[in-house]
This record gives structure tokens, sequence and C-alpha cells, in this order.
């Protein structure tokens, strides 16, 4: 274990490519140690900063730095919703020398300025450290998702005439629509363009059939890795078969962009979605705990 000798903390509202680098640099040397998930969701974050006009009054990044170099990270996330996600990381090295709850004392009093009145902590149910200290500060158990890989690929044809259209910024309104639906997001909140979001490597395919629009997902490939978001079909197209056709054309499309893994991401509760998952090939790799903290 190391000491820290020349400590500073940088606070920001949103990430720039430095700082996303300085970050994805930490995280590896977090994983290395570790086999642990860290939901980050920092390529998010940069699209964001890019994208939309950040409020300046509200920090969502919290980095702890020893003599210029990153040693520990939280982040703050909120989708469109009420509660805020927050999770982070320290460097294996610095851990047990109060780098995590410096920063998460930070965090509570970000939290304690804005409107919100809950906070959800993630940790990989795998990172013991992780979840000691969540329990420490009185957040109760909430829910969980699975990570999950594709192990078998499907090989069957579709069953509907379904196809995919990519969407453009007009179609920013039903994307925030079909979100509100599946996510319970915030639909006035969501501003996601798409032909912004695709100039970052995530396209947003609207799912059609007959000219209409029955849903959509969300892809893109990071370091090789597809990544399968968003997805969902509208509640009266729903029992038809598209999730199913849906999901075997994101892997197809991913696999066109030469994605060597195709991962995705489920509520463990959602017990439909997890049986198609399963059915098309999918296995759980990873689980990530969310706990709650609520203001009085």
């Amino acid at each position: 274990m190391k000491t820290i000798t020349h400590p500073s903390i940088k606070l920001s509202p949103s990430l720039n490519r430095e700082d996303y680098n300085e970050i994805l640099r930490l995280k590896e040397c977090c994983l290395e140690k570790e086999e642990v998930t860290l939901k980050l969701e920092l390529d998010y974050k940069l699209t964001k900063s890019y994208n939309e006009t950040m409020d300046q009054n509200k920090i969502n990044e919290f980095m702890f730095y020893d003599d210029h170099t990153l040693i520990g990270y939280i982040g703050i996330c909120q989708f469109g919703s009420e509660a805020l996600e927050v999770n982070g990381m320290v460097h294996p090295e610095f851990r047990s020398l109060g780098v995590f709850r410096r920063l998460f004392s930070l965090v509570h009093d970000e939290w304690n300025k804005r409107e919100s009145k809950q906070m959800l902590l993630l940790s990989n149910r795998n990172s013991a450290s992780g979840v000691k200290f969540i329990k420490s500060t009185g957040a109760h158990y909430e829910n969980s998702e699975y990570e999950m890989h594709l192990i078998s690929e499907a090989r069957e044809a579709a069953k509907t005439n379904l196809h995919f259209r990519k969407a453009l910024n007009q179609d920013a309104k039903e994307i925030a629509r079909q979100n509100a639906i599946y996510f319970q997001m915030n639909s006035e909140e969501e501003s996601t363009l798409p032909e912004e979001a695709a100039k970052d490597g995530m396209d947003i395919l609207l799912a059609e059939c007959n000219q209409t629009v029955i849903g959509k997902v969300h892809i893109e490939v990071q370091n090789g890795v597809g990544g399968i978001y968003g997805l969902g079909v509208l509640p009266e197209f729903r029992g038809k078969g598209y999730g199913r056709d849906i999901l075997l054309k994101a892997v197809q499309e991913l696999r066109e962009k030469q994605a060597q893994q195709i991962m995705l991401q489920v509520a463990v509760k959602n017990k439909n979605a997890l049986n198609l998952y399963q059915s098309c090939g999918f296995k759980e790799t990873s689980t990530m705990d969310y706990f709650k903290l609520t203001k009085n």
C-alpha cells in the first residue's frame, strides 16, 4: 500500500477528453486486480458533454489526485429520472486511506443541494469492499441488474417483416416517449439527438413494421465490444415476436460492425426480457446491486 503525499481534488459538472482518458486508466488498474464490473457510463457522459449545455451549478464528476495521478473517482448520473446514480472506484494501492469516503462526502453534499430525494449507490456483487462501504452509509438494497454476454449465437431467421431505420434528430421526441414507457424516464428531460449520438458511435435504430414504428434499440461498438441498450417494444405490439427479432437484428448489425463480443444489461426482476435474452444465447456474467438512500 502506498501513502498519499500531495493530495488534490477536482470537481467538474462534466467530463472532458482528458478526464475520460484518466478515468479509463484508473478503471484498467482496478480491473487488473479484481474481477468486477464498473458501471461508470463514461461514454454516455462524454457524449452528453459534447451535445448538451451542462448546468455549471451541478457537480457530477469527483476526482481525487495524488501528485497529479488520478487515484479515486466517483461520478453521478441521472437518466431523466428522480434518483441520482452513483458509482466509483479507488486505485488498489491507495485503498483504506479514506479516499472514497472523502469523495463520497462531497457527493453527499452535492445531493443535499439538489431536489432529488433519492440516490442509488451501485456496486458489483463481487466487490466485498464496495458493498461494505455502501452498507455503512445506511443505504438499503433496492434491486439488481445482470450484465449478460452472448455465449451461443442463435442461428434463426426473423419471423416478422420488421426492419430498422436509423433515427434522425426529428425522431428525438419519439425516442424520449419510448424511454418513458420502457424505463420510466422523464420524457421532458430526455433530449438525445440521434444524429449527434451517432457521431460518437451510438446508433439509435427505430424498429418498423408496415411503415409503423413498433419499438427501438441502441447499439454501439467500443474496443471490439458491442453493446445493446434501450431495447423495447411498444405495448400494443407485444406478444408478436417483435422483441426477439429486434434483438436478433441488433446482434446481426453489431457483427457487421466487427464486434468481437456482444453484451447487454437487464434488470433481474424483468423476467420476460431475461428469458428472451437467455433463449437467444446470452448468459449472465456479473451482477450489479443497487442500494437506495432517501432524504427525509
